[in-house]
């Protein structure tokens, strides 16, 4: 009895420290340039010497290492490796891109491809401008927040009706005002989703970035779900002078036949 329990506790521990440094891994991919080990601790909730502890372990199998910031960490790419291993064997990203680089090509501008995960969007796909000069800071594996991105509010508006109650309870800390534009109050976001839903499209006007628009359209899979979305970043000054409804020919156009690749007969 005594050596099953010591079986146990070892079995708890090792559980423990997984998950302890797989959440470490998930915060330092919030932070491609490297992350502090004093802020690592802070957002991770552990102490100093646990986090410290935990970096060397992961370091040792090769999945962190540090910057030339004198205690600061980031991800190596191993972890890239094994990101882009997934990614290969996700069929979505065989059945988008065709579409995705058509509407590169068409519109000039650059050209997001996300999934939904529980509570955010993550970037999967992304092709930079062929016309002008703004490249955006987004990059491929990135999390995207629902409340101030235009794939983020897609995801929302296509939920069940009662998502964006649960969303805004849960994510309260999270939620704040990085523009003038954003939007940070419950009944003003359930007026946003419900337009969003009403014309099919989302708008990031300048809600994330301050002179940086994004409109995003919804991907519907075989069940009449949404978990993919596609969307256009620009300048505003372009975005003005393009026109939103000329640029949403193009996006809806792309999103619909992705959409009907994915054997739905939903159309936006």
């Amino acid at each position: 009895m005594l050596e099953n329990t010591e079986k146990e506790e070892k079995k708890g521990g090792s559980n423990q420290s997984l998950s302890r440094g797989l959440s470490l891994i998930e915060i330092l991919s919030n932070f491609p340039n490297g992350c502090p080990l004093a802020k690592l601790a802070e957002i991770s909730g552990l102490n100093k010497s646990t986090t410290h502890r935990m970096l060397q372990s992961l370091q040792a199998c090769g999945y962190v290492k540090p910057t030339n910031t004198m205690g600061t960490y980031r991800l190596t790419t191993k972890c890239l490796a094994i990101g882009q291993k997934t990614l290969a064997s996700m069929n979505i990203i065989n059945i988008a891109s065709p579409f995705l680089e058509t509407l590169n090509l068409d519109t000039g501008e650059t050209i997001n491809f996300s999934i939904r995960e529980n509570g955010h969007a993550i970037m999967i796909y992304k092709l930079e401008p062929t016309t002008g000069m703004m490249r955006t800071r987004s990059y491929i594996g990135q999390h995207l927040q629902l409340y101030c991105s235009a794939m983020g509010k897609i995801f929302m508006a296509y939920d069940q009706p009662d998502y964006l109650l649960h969303y805004w309870r849960d994510n309260q800390k999270k939620i704040e005002k990085l523009t003038c534009n954003t939007i940070t109050t419950l009944s003003a976001m359930e007026q946003e989703l419900a337009t969003i839903k009403q014309q099919g499209f989302a708008m990031d006007a300048e809600e994330n970035e301050l002179g940086v628009s994004c409109i995003a359209c919804p991907v519907f899979d075989i069940n009449g779900k949404v978990i993919y979305s596609v969307s256009i970043s620009l300048s505003t000054p372009r975005l003005n002078q393009s026109g939103k409804n000329e640029l949403l020919l193009h996006l809806k156009k792309a999103a619909n036949a992705i959409s009907h690749e994915l054997g739905s007969d939903r159309s936006i």
